[in-house]
């Protein structure tokens, strides 16, 4: 294989300690990279610097000759004005900025200013730009995405389409993707997997959702202290090799540590031991203490729990035929019966939208059911994750976030020196006096579990816990819950931390439905759970159409060149109407395709914008409504081919 990146000797630095130490990092054609590292380490840094957007202290990045790089960062475009069609355009600046005004001159009929339209066709022609349109209209509908969407109101999934449409719309060699699964639901993440699987570039990406490493990774980098290694095979085995590394890193230095506090004691004998010494000893001394100075520990490990209340009730929440509908729309939630008893661990499984936080209000006793009977149990003290999100107070700092004031803080009734309890959370004395603002996504979610778990209480409920967690401080974590003597309730989409913590699952599925079964996401699994897009074979196109701001996407086709066009094989399964226009879409689909290259000749000709402004005008529209036409034509044909083949 070829190599499409070469990371050479790359230091940087913020203040005394060195982020990056002259790391190093090969990647090839094909490869997917997995960028492992905790929280902290640099990983975002390191993207930043093979982006192009931060110039290290000292190093190269070399990238193959003629190699597009394209970047899916991590934080969401939520003030951006542009809609989707501007959005994804920006992947090609000047074209797509050409693209787009051609597209506003042809709305504005016999009014158009001719000879600026004709300036924008020539600069879309001499850029290749119709081939570019028809690449950004092919990965608009095959991500599912409405073009006239404005990108602040989607949903943080939508949103994350949006970018990977842009980053994938460029055509890279290297993709680059920064915590992809954030934000994402169970079928957005596998829609996810899917379409990054029909990549054929090279992939780095970052990511703490071990589900999702070890579905797309065929390598495992890892940033420990500076220093990139590179660990073959899957990630389990990569688990196998750093536990065994880190031991064999503790022996050599426990061995080298006593070498040298016997050199230690060796120069510090009496005089006659002084005169008779050898004196490239004492340099080999020097070195050895250099070295122990040199030395970068790796940062412990969290160590917190959890700050249990007194007991519960025995009885948690009992429902009986609940429901919940907001004034002048539907039942939310329709014929809810559940029992939760102290110390169950329960999960909540389900699409964006479905009405997972609308259960936890009405579980938490925030809303009253509309019909039926919900009944709390006694001596509730909640503690709740997603409610500290907004009292970060980013001007303070950590210190301050934590303790408001305070010097100790009574943890499982011990007295503990806030410092010392968020050591507990790896935050160095440095650190928590730092202000938030500067703190990465992982130390920021740190500080919520400090906070949270600061609280006394016998019920936990969770909404979204593991973003942004390094898989050290997220197996703690889970260890934690596993052991709190109380309720725990949570929401998430990481496959593996709900099969780690949760003894049941609650699926809703869309309609107020709330399934209970036993065991965790994979139990559910097995058991025939499935989402509703997986049931219903619903397209990505028809999902992108009627998506809400609060909406997820379902699963859809991997990116792909634009499918052949052929009556599908399959056609018995739909009936005879439906299957009948399945064979007459391909020779349809054919004749727009012929209809529109030749308006896009007769426009291409020099002569065409000097004919009368009518028929200029009839033309372009002409060409707006054929391009229309095949887009929606296409849609029609896959969604029957899925139906087809479901």
């Amino acid at each position: 294989m070829s190599n499409v990146l070469s990371v050479e000797k790359i230091f940087h630095a913020y203040g005394t300690q060195p982020l990056l130490d002259e790391a190093e990092l090969r990647i090839d054609y094909g490869e997917r990279v997995c960028l492992l590292g905790r929280n902290g380490e640099g990983k975002s840094t390191l993207m930043r610097i093979i982006a192009g957007e931060l110039t290290p202290d000292g190093g190269v990045v070399r990238l193959a000759e003629g190699c597009n790089l394209a970047m899916l960062p991590q934080t969401l475009p939520s003030n951006s004005p542009d809609t989707v069609l501007e959005t994804v355009a920006a992947a090609f600046p000047e074209t797509g900025r050409l693209l787009l005004r051609f597209a506003e001159l042809s709305q504005q009929g016999a009014a158009v200013d001719m000879d600026e339209l004709e300036r924008v066709q020539a600069g879309i022609e001499a850029n290749d730009g119709w081939m570019l349109q028809q690449r950004i209209d092919r990965i608009l509908l095959q991500f599912g995405l409405d073009p006239d969407h404005r990108v602040a109101e989607l949903s943080g999934g939508w949103q994350r389409r949006v970018l990977l449409a842009r980053a994938l719309a460029s055509d890279p060699d290297l993709l680059l993707l920064d915590e992809p699964t954030n934000h994402l639901d169970v079928p957005a993440i596998r829609w996810l997997e899917d379409t990054l699987s029909g990549f054929r570039g090279a992939l780095l990406f970052i990511s703490h959702d071990r589900a999702f490493i070890r579905k797309m990774a065929t390598r495992i980098v890892d940033l420990d202290r500076g220093k990139m290694t590179s660990w073959p095979g899957d990630y389990d085995r990569f688990l196998e090799l750093k536990e065994k590394a880190l031991e064999d890193e503790e022996r050599e230095r426990a061995l080298f540590d006593k070498r040298l506090a016997a050199e230690e004691t060796w120069i510090r004998q009496g005089i006659k031991a002084r005169r008779t010494r050898n004196m490239g000893r004492v340099r080999a001394l020097k070195a050895m203490r250099d070295q122990h100075r040199e030395r970068r520990n790796r940062t412990g490990t969290a160590s917190f729990s959890v700050e249990a209340a007194g007991q519960s009730g025995k009885l948690v929440v009992e429902a009986k035929k609940a429901s919940f509908g907001y004034p002048g729309s539907g039942p939310i939630i329709r014929d809810l019966d559940l029992l939760i008893l102290r110390g169950d661990k329960v999960g909540l499984v389900g699409e964006n939208g479905t009405g997972k936080t609308t259960l936890l209000k009405l579980l938490l006793g925030q809303l009253e059911p509309t019909s039926g009977e919900l009944r709390l149990g006694t001596q509730r003290q909640v503690a709740y994750f997603d409610q500290l999100r907004d009292e970060l107070d980013l001007e303070k700092t950590a210190l301050d976030n934590l303790a408001e004031g305070r010097e100790f803080i009574d943890i499982q009734g011990q007295r503990k020196h806030v410092l010392g309890y968020l050591g507990e959370f790896l935050f160095s004395p440095q650190r928590a006096r730092s202000p938030v603002k500067v703190f990465s996504g992982g130390e920021r979610a740190r500080l919520l579990i400090a906070k949270l778990f600061s609280q006394p209480a016998n019920i936990l409920v969770l909404d979204e816990p593991t973003n942004d967690l390094d898989v050290d401080t997220l197996e703690l974590l889970e260890s934690q819950l596993v052991e709190f003597p109380g309720t725990v309730v949570v929401i998430s989409h990481d496959r593996d931390f709900l099969d780690n913590v949760v003894t049941s699952t609650l699926f809703l599925d869309g309609s107020g439905r709330v399934q209970d079964t036993v065991g965790g996401f994979s139990d559910w699994r097995r058991q025939g759970g499935t989402f509703p897009a997986e049931r219903s074979g619903s397209s990505a196109t028809s999902a992108g159409s009627t998506s809400p701001a609060n909406a997820e996407p379902a699963p859809s086709v991997a990116v792909q060149s634009r499918p052949d066009v052929k009556a599908s094989s399959n056609g018995k399964k739909l009936s005879y109407k439906l299957k009948r226009e399945l064979e007459l879409l391909p020779s349809e689909i054919a004749n727009l395709e012929a209809e529109l290259e030749a308006v896009q000749q007769q426009i291409g000709d020099p002569a065409f914008y000097g004919g009368e402004p009518e028929k200029v005008s009839a033309t372009l529209a002409r060409l707006t409504e054929l391009e229309a036409a095949l887009e929606k034509k296409i849609a029609r044909w896959m969604e029957l081919e899925e139906m087809a083949e479901s």
